[in-house]
């Protein structure tokens, strides 16, 4: 009987070198090709990392971009709700009067104003110092102060005297105000800015503090912010 083995020779070494792996699917795979199937998944993975990556990126500058709106809305909030509880009266003050379109020319020398006292128009090189005068200052020098922001306010000393003159005095801000006796004033107490005057009775009006919280550095001065020191004394400076 023949031998079943015979001319069946078993399984034999094959194995040249090249050792292979078996894939479900293609089959065993050469060195070579497992070696790109290790790059092709480092690629996917690197892809994948990167996909990651981006995502992320965008998830951040999407949060970031809705915090930025986010603060920009409550910052619109809050300058609203702090225009909305802001005094109407320094908006809008009563008896105010306007007066438009003055010169602003130097001049040398006295200068005739329509307005007492003077609310703008042409006046001296140099500014008055912002401060307290006991004594009448020129009104040219206190034009061009008026010119750089500056408010005026002027008062009669046969009126306001003693207690009235202190509690006056201490309505004065340090800066950008000028308070002097005036005569010859339509009212005890007159409040300039340029372009702008109100006359008022009585030291306890509010409308004095209104108008200096209104006129004070206010665009509508032709030089607002330029200097209120530096310039010159007039006579009588208290503070």
């Amino acid at each position: 009987m023949p031998d079943p083995t015979e001319g069946n020779p078993g399984p034999q070494n094959t194995d040249s070198g090249n050792h292979k792996i078996h894939s479900p699917a293609t089959g065993p795979l050469t060195i070579k090709q497992q070696r790109e199937a290790k790059r092709r998944g480092k690629v996917e993975k690197a892809k994948r990392q990167e996909m990651k990556v981006q995502h992320n990126r965008r998830v951040g500058l999407l949060v970031g971009g809705i915090a930025i709106i986010v603060v920009i809305a409550l910052v619109a909030v809050i300058v609203s709700t702090a225009k909305k509880h802001s005094s109407p009266a320094i908006a809008s003050i009563n008896g105010v009067q306007l007066f438009p379109g003055l010169a602003t020319k130097h001049v040398d020398g006295a200068v005739k104003y329509q307005q007492t006292p003077p609310v703008g128009g042409e006046h001296s090189s140099a500014w008055l110092n912002c401060a307290v005068y006991a004594s009448p200052v020129p009104n040219e020098n206190a034009v061009h102060s008026l010119e750089h922001g500056a408010v005026w306010i002027t008062y009669n000393p046969s009126i306001i005297t003693g207690s009235s003159l202190i509690a006056l005095r201490q309505t004065i801000p340090k800066t950008y105000a000028i308070l002097s006796p005036f005569q010859g004033l339509p009212t005890p107490i007159v409040a300039s800015a340029w372009g702008a005057q109100l006359r008022m009775s009585q030291v306890s009006d509010p409308r004095i503090t209104q108008f200096l919280a209104k006129y004070r550095s206010a665009k509508s001065a032709p030089e607002p912010g330029a200097p209120c020191t530096g310039g010159i004394d007039g006579p009588g400076k208290v503070s």
